[in-house]
């Protein structure tokens, strides 16, 4: 929202030009926009969600792999998605932001991650704290269907779970 006048605003400088601003800030805009939904439609279209007899399995095109096991599944919950750290950025007495974490309904349980070689350190910070079963080794982690499909439970997702678990959608 605040992008488009910023590029304006410094197109119009730099050329001196307002008709200049005009076009480098439209352009500037559409490039933006274009790369924003190019890395959106490769995050939707390289995550998958995989249904068998022994669970539940979601992968993501950054490497992260998801598993839970029927057995294993606690409930049906919110689940949060965080893309970015949840530290906040900004100067102290100004403007101050930070990024939210997505939820959605999905999974919840004790299962394994695998994790890509290259993470960042708040990341894998964020991952040690994860409570972990100490009889199994699995991690409390969630799988997050409505973020495939808002509409999962009533959709063959759903059916993979009152097929093996009737009693999560009771």
């Amino acid at each position: 929202m605040l992008f488009f006048p910023v590029c304006l605003l410094l197109g119009g400088i730099l050329t001196g030009s307002f008709a200049w601003g005009l076009i480098i800030g439209v352009a500037g805009t559409v490039a933006l926009v274009g790369v924003l939904v190019v890395k959106h439609r490769r995050m939707v279209e390289g995550t998958v969600v995989r249904f068998s007899e022994r669970g539940v399995e979601m992968a993501d095109t950054y490497g992260f792999v998801l598993r839970l096991g029927w057995p294993h599944i606690a409930r049906v919950d919110a689940v949060e998605s965080r893309m970015a750290s949840s530290r906040t950025v900004g100067r102290p007495g100004g403007v101050r932001v930070r990024a939210g974490a997505m939820q959605s309904v999905g999974l919840v349980g004790w299962g394994e991650r695998e994790v890509p070689a290259r993470m960042p350190r708040w990341m894998r910070e964020h991952l040690a704290r994860v409570p972990v079963d100490p009889d199994t080794g699995l991690q409390w982690l969630g799988i997050p269907l409505g973020a495939v499909d808002p509409l999962w439970e009533r959709g063959p997702m759903g059916g993979w779970v009152r097929r093996h678990r009737p009693d999560l959608l009771a």
